[in-house]
């Protein structure tokens, strides 16, 4: 691997959610966000943990910076953009389930590859590389082409590249631009961590199995289908194995599959098996629906990660 550290690239949005009535709390979450949240607190503290963005800069977007600062996350060379802010979105929650609503079209984040020398900087000396496919999404055309670019030099020089497609049908201009902007991703990704629903949305996929064999056949070498309550399906190499996910009564799946990543990633790193790694992703995700947001204590996902 190239170095210790790990980089995850995307958006990190300002986080509404209802409590009582009228009560609303607020927070900072995103996909790729959450899953570095749970890599920060699974890693040991003298690897770097950096979120890869960009900032505004009004008082929420510097609310943000200390944010990460106070929970042990850097922010590498990410810009900051005068005059910009951050993206935001409020949760409705029906039993366990949530509904989103988003505020993002003038999010900063989307300028995050506005600087490529600033973006090669902020993923030099990475052990892993993380990004999603709503990473691409709030990018334009080009913008994604540089990203792209920059983690495939990443790659070359040593990191561990992780993905996953994460489809959000709203955030792309058709299934035909997702499509193509994905498969550029896969051509530069080693652990595919694609949610089986989504894959069967924008593909048609008949299985999990279909997804994973679809990944490998496109050069990804290692495959992790998540599927909600249903197991994981684990493919590397020729070895394909599905792992049962731990159920538990959930108040809030909010982040459950980006918890997972992160779980998978951290056990990775720490040198288990992919079968093993499904096992800490699940106990993780099983965590992380027990309580409310996306960003659950690092003592809780401590505790699920090491049983």
């Amino acid at each position: 691997m190239a170095g210790r550290g790990v980089a995850s690239i995307g958006e990190c949005m300002l986080e509404l959610s209802g409590t009582r009535g009228d009560e609303w709390r607020m927070g900072f979450a995103g996909d790729t966000f959450n899953t570095l949240w749970t890599l920060r607190a699974l890693t040991t503290s003298d690897m770097p943990a950096d979120y890869v963005t960009a900032f505004g800069d009004d008082p929420f977007s510097r609310d943000q910076i200390a944010f990460f600062r106070e929970n042990g996350i850097g922010t590498a060379a990410s810009p900051v953009i005068p005059g910009a802010r951050p993206g935001l979105y409020a949760i409705k929650l029906k039993g366990a389930e949530r509904s989103f609503t988003y505020w993002r079209s003038d999010s900063a984040a989307r300028r995050l590859a506005d600087d490529p020398d600033s973006l090669a900087k902020s993923l030099e000396n990475r052990a892993l590389v993380y990004f999603s496919g709503i990473t691409l999404a709030i990018l334009e055309a080009p913008a994604r082409k540089v990203l792209v670019e920059t983690i495939a030099t990443a790659r070359k020089a040593g990191s561990l590249v992780a993905f996953d497609p994460n489809y959000r049908p709203r955030l792309w201009q058709d299934a035909a631009t997702a499509r193509a902007a994905i498969a550029e991703a896969l051509a530069v990704t080693d652990i595919a961590l694609p949610t089986f629903p989504d894959e069967q949305a924008l593909y048609g996929d008949a299985s999990p199995e279909a997804t994973a064999l679809r990944l490998q056949g496109a050069g990804v070498k290692e495959v992790v289908v998540k599927n909600g309550e249903e197991p994981a399906l684990v493919a590397s190499g020729r070895m394909m194995e599905s792992v049962p996910a731990i159920t538990a009564v959930a108040i809030d799946t909010t982040g459950a599959g980006d918890s997972f990543n992160g779980g998978y990633l951290a056990a990775r790193l720490a040198g288990f098996e992919p079968s093993e790694s499904a096992r800490h992703g699940h106990a993780v995700a099983c965590a992380v629906v027990q309580v409310r947001g996306a960003l659950a204590p690092f003592e809780v996902l401590k505790e699920a990660f090491e049983v």
